[in-house]
């Protein structure tokens, strides 16, 4: 309906409806004593039969009631201010066997008798699967470790050697082949390649011996994801969710190597970035077609040494790397002879000064 209005009068205002408040709480309620009715009131909680009592007659006045208290207890005899909130034990460990359910006896100043049962208890609850396993992640910590790798590394480590050892296909081998093959593994995984001489360098393990393993481990894990092809698997909760699938490791990418060489030879991010584009350039022309990671890792980082004022000698490269310097100045001289193809527009727009190369020997 259309409301007509003389001139200079205004339109009546449109009055909401007033809702209703929501239902709160009303806080002026408490809970007395029928009997007594002293206000405020005096009542006592008993925790172990979950009655409210009042402290002047004795009448209860609730029961079963909820404890709202912290729920952890302490049976330490040496807690004085009852502190402590260790209530329940570790979590379950999925790189460990069993259930891991056992029950533990603490070494303590029990006396003699404390000390036989702790022995007995040690003896009844040792696995010798999972010493072995521990012994083993323990050395995977150490050494991926010495690399200062993340702890994501480490975990994958970890679950490639679980995995190769419950598969029984590697019974008879080093256990120090299959702990480098499963670190050489995971950081290929991860995204931060190492190559076979720096395991070795690092394990202590022959060339040879970490390729077979990392055959062995890449077709164990392959024909287990053929298997596996399609499951699904139940995480807590009751989430279903399907699981991860391997698809091989590959090579090594020289960008990523020549990435972490470059920060070793203390060179900065411009330079870095441009070894890794002349890399990536490198695979994409053939330039270095069947020459290692390595070696092409190597000449990229000689040649944007040079291209953008920051020249490194093959020897130096030669020590960071693990390559010849005979191999650096070939692998060079392949790149040179294309380098119209791999200096592109991009590379010059980051400073790159192309007359600064040195003609190969």
């Amino acid at each position: 309906m259309v409301q007509a209005l003389s001139p200079g009068e205004l339109p009546e205002e449109h009055r909401q409806p007033e809702k209703s408040d929501e239902w709160q709480q009303n806080l002026n309620v408490r809970l007395i004593c029928r009997e007594c009715r002293d206000d405020p009131p005096w009542l006592v909680e008993d925790h172990a039969s979950g009655d409210m009592v009042c402290g002047e007659c004795g009448l209860v006045l609730q029961e079963r009631s909820i404890d709202q208290s912290s729920e952890w207890r302490t049976f330490s005899n040496d807690d004085q201010g009852n502190d402590d909130p260790s209530r329940v034990g570790d979590g379950p460990n999925s790189l460990l066997n069993g259930a891991q359910l056992n029950t533990n006896i603490a070494f303590g100043d029990g006396g003699m008798r404390s000390n036989d049962l702790y022995r007995a208890n040690n003896k009844s609850n040792v696995d010798k699967g999972n010493k072995q396993l521990l012994q083993a992640y323990k050395q995977i910590g150490a050494l991926c470790e010495g690399w200062q790798l993340t702890p994501s590394v480490v975990d994958t480590a970890k679950h490639l050697y679980k995995d190769a050892d419950e598969s029984r296909l590697f019974k008879g081998k080093s256990q120090e082949a299959l702990i480098a093959g499963c670190v050489f593994l995971a950081c290929r995984r991860n995204n931060v390649p190492r190559s076979f001489r720096e395991v070795m360098e690092l394990t202590k393990v022959s060339k040879k011996e970490i390729g077979r393993t990392f055959k062995l481990l890449e077709n164990f894990l392959m024909k287990r994801e053929k298997v596996r092809e399609g499951q699904t698997s139940m995480l807590a909760g009751g989430v279903v969710v399907a699981l991860d699938t391997y698809k091989g490791s590959g090579t090594a990418d020289p960008g990523d190597l020549c990435a972490r060489y470059c920060s070793m030879l203390d060179m900065d991010q411009k330079a870095a970035n441009v070894a890794t584009l002349l890399a990536a350039k490198t695979n994409t022309t053939g330039s270095l077609a069947g020459r290692s990671p390595l070696s092409t890792a190597a000449a990229c980082i000689f040649m944007a040494g040079h291209l953008m004022g920051q020249p490194k000698t093959a020897k130096e490269i030669q020590a960071v790397a693990g390559v010849s310097d005979s191999t650096i100045r070939h692998a060079y001289k392949l790149m040179w002879n294309d380098k119209e193809k791999i200096i592109t527009e991009e590379i010059l727009s980051r400073g790159a000064d192309p007359v600064k190369l040195p003609r190969p020997s």
